[in-house]
């Protein structure tokens, strides 16, 4: 007796078609207008009647049209993004309030136009040839740059490929963009004058990043409100505005001039630092030290006791940035330099 053989089973699967995109032609049949007044709207242009816009926009949702985005901006020659240069170290990106805040005003602006942000962080020579030749690639439109130094090579890379830029601050050799800045200067000179009106007779600074124009500009502020008690010794410059080079600058300024009694921080970040050196040294604040930083961030709202500063408007600045790009890129606007309102915040610690 033979025994059947195992029966063998095939499966044939039929793919599923892909749904058929909704295309130009298609919206116009149902709009009932040409596929030439499609194209204008999809492409931003004026010259589109009202009626002509509501029958298209209806078209659109109905058949489901998505805009082909990367065609269009080849052809157009543009990315629909703009770049967000930073130069300072990664860990300063991190722990340094406004530069979120720059960035989520900047983001902000962007987004409401339709524009992409990149975010490109320079802390080395390797990053600055890497995000040289990013922008060379035409990956973003435009660029707003924050914390550049005096001329940077980033800069001179952004005024050679004529792209429309917008800078945080006015850095030397930067001579083409557009700049969105506060006082710096004065800003600096009115918090010092409030701290020197509280009887404090040893004023020195904890001066950050004098390689920049906000940290000289406000180096400058304080000198030129102390007059002839401004006392060189009393100055201690640190690179970065950050938390701990403000801790290390106030030890070796006690160790200079252990009668210092008030110090103006080139930063919030600087000034907690500073706090933190008073204390550990068994200075009281107020009573023995008086500190006043600048920029009203984070840093000056979490200090016990509460930090006297200077408020700049962060999200501001970068809001700002971002419109005077997006301006240059629809052709509305060369150059412009814009200054935003900054004010003396007075707390408890002075």
């Amino acid at each position: 007796m033979s025994s059947a053989s195992p029966s063998t089973v095939s499966l044939v699967t039929t793919p599923t078609p892909r749904p058929k995109r909704a295309t130009v032609h298609d919206v116009a049949v149902e709009a009932g207008v040409s596929r030439g007044t499609v194209s204008r709207y999809v492409n931003g242009e004026r010259y589109v009647s009202a009626s002509a816009r509501e029958a298209i926009e209806a078209a659109i949702l109905k058949v489901g049209y998505v805009p082909n985005t990367a065609a269009r901006n080849l052809v157009m020659q543009r990315s629909q993004a703009v770049g967000f240069i930073v130069h300072e170290p990664h860990s300063l990106f991190v722990e340094d309030p406004n530069i979120g805040e720059i960035l989520l005003g900047a983001n902000t602006a962007l987004s409401e136009a339709d524009y992409q942000m990149a975010v490109l962080i320079v802390d080395s020579e390797r990053d600055t040839e890497r995000v040289a030749r990013y922008l060379s690639g035409g990956l973003v439109d435009g660029v707003i740059i924050v914390s550049a130094r005096a001329y940077d090579p980033i800069s001179r890379v952004v005024e050679r490929l004529n792209l429309p830029a917008a800078y945080v601050g006015h850095p030397p050799g930067a001579s083409t963009a557009s700049f969105v800045t506060i006082d710096n200067r004065g800003s600096a000179r009115a918090i010092t004058e409030r701290l020197a009106a509280t009887g404090r007779r040893r004023i020195g600074m904890i001066a950050a990043a004098l390689d920049r124009d906000s940290g000289a500009d406000r180096l400058a502020g304080f000198t030129e409100a102390l007059g002839d008690r401004f006392d060189e010794r009393l100055v201690e410059p640190v690179a970065l505005y950050s938390y701990s080079a403000g801790r290390d600058a106030m030890q070796a300024l006690l160790e200079r001039a252990p009668d210092v009694d008030g110090v103006f921080a080139a930063s919030d970040a600087v000034a907690a630092g500073a706090m933190e050196a008073l204390r550990a040294a068994g200075r009281r604040v107020p009573d023995d030290v008086g500190v006043v930083g600048f920029d009203d961030s984070a840093w000056a709202k979490r200090t016990l006791p509460g930090l006297s500063t200077v408020r700049q408007p962060a999200a501001g600045l970068g809001r700002q940035a971002a419109l005077l790009v997006l301006g240059q890129l629809r052709g509305e606007a060369g150059a412009q330099e814009v200054q935003l309102e900054s004010e003396v915040v007075w707390r408890d610690s002075a």
